[in-house]
């Protein structure tokens, strides 16, 4: 019988822990970290607007939007009916604008999440264009290493490379003086490259100042991978073309000589037919005297 209950309160207890779900962890405490992203994306022109989204639980009753990691949050929302996120719109975003955010949420039990992960939004559009060029040039084989150089005549704290439409992060470089030159540049390597190299670049430029207010972007430069082991035609194809008017120049040449013989055998056969000509009349004459 003591074994018989055991057992029952073992499948009991079994059975109530399966049972609980997400709501029975917002009762004890524990609620989902929130999500944080931009819309539509965390690089944005000045003067454009952008939505920063959080993502919680159905059971929020408003949600927190914090900035730099202060302690009070930078602004609040209460979601709509069936929503487990909220919207907080930038109508036109300035430079003030640009910096890290995180979000939580309030439940309908007053409990408080955790901060999502850190977001970064960027501004640009503060200062002029950078210029952006490749080298050895902007065609690489598969397998080979190409540079990207980002250079201004602004004095500079980092440079910035972006690729356009891929999910690749942006990479940063400290910019270096060019004497020479008079400008600032920095330099990407790229390589050995594959195909997933190729496609659209831009680079931004920002003060150490101001590392989140980035300048226009560079005109785009197009990086093109080509098949490994592709080769330059040019020089075979030029030698192709120097042994076929060689081998025209032979046939001319042949040519020439063969209708010189006909020439010549021709020539010959006609004062052949003289002379036999001019025997035969001179023999006529001598029977007549």
């Amino acid at each position: 019988m003591a074994d018989s209950t055991t057992t029952l309160t073992f499948i009991v207890l079994l059975v109530f822990g399966l049972c609980q779900g997400p709501w029975d962890q917002v009762q004890a405490g524990v609620v989902p970290k929130p999500s944080i992203w931009a819309d539509p994306g965390p690089i944005i022109t000045e003067g454009s607007p952008v939505t920063i989204w959080c993502q919680g639980s159905l059971q929020a009753s408003a949600y927190l939007l914090y900035k730099e990691r202060g302690s009070e949050p930078w602004d609040t929302r209460i979601p709509q009916d069936s929503s487990n996120k909220a919207g907080f719109l930038i109508g036109a975003m300035m430079s003030p604008h640009a910096g890290r955010y995180q979000c939580a949420y309030h439940t309908t039990g007053d409990i408080l999440s955790e901060r999502s992960d850190p977001l970064l939004l960027v501004m640009t559009g503060f200062y002029g264009a950078p210029s952006l060029s490749a080298q050895p040039g902007p065609v690489v084989a598969s397998g080979e290493n190409v540079s990207l150089s980002c250079s201004s005549l602004f004095t500079w704290g980092t440079f910035h490379l972006l690729k356009e439409e891929g999910a690749d992060q942006p990479q940063h470089m400290e910019a270096e003086p060019r004497m020479h030159a008079g400008t600032w540049q920095a330099i990407f390597p790229l390589g050995p490259v594959s195909p997933s190299h190729g496609g659209t670049y831009r680079c931004y430029g920002c003060s150490k100042s101001y590392p989140n207010v980035w300048s226009q972007a560079s005109a785009p430069l197009h990086i093109e991978v080509t098949a490994y082991g592709t080769q330059d035609y040019t020089v075979e194809n030029l030698i192709r073309m120097g042994m076929a008017g060689l081998i025209l120049v032979v046939l001319g040449v042949l040519l020439f000589q063969a209708r010189n013989d006909t020439r010549k055998t021709h020539a010959a056969a006609r004062m052949r037919t003289q002379r036999q000509q001019h025997t035969v009349q001179s023999g006529g004459a001598l029977e007549t005297i």
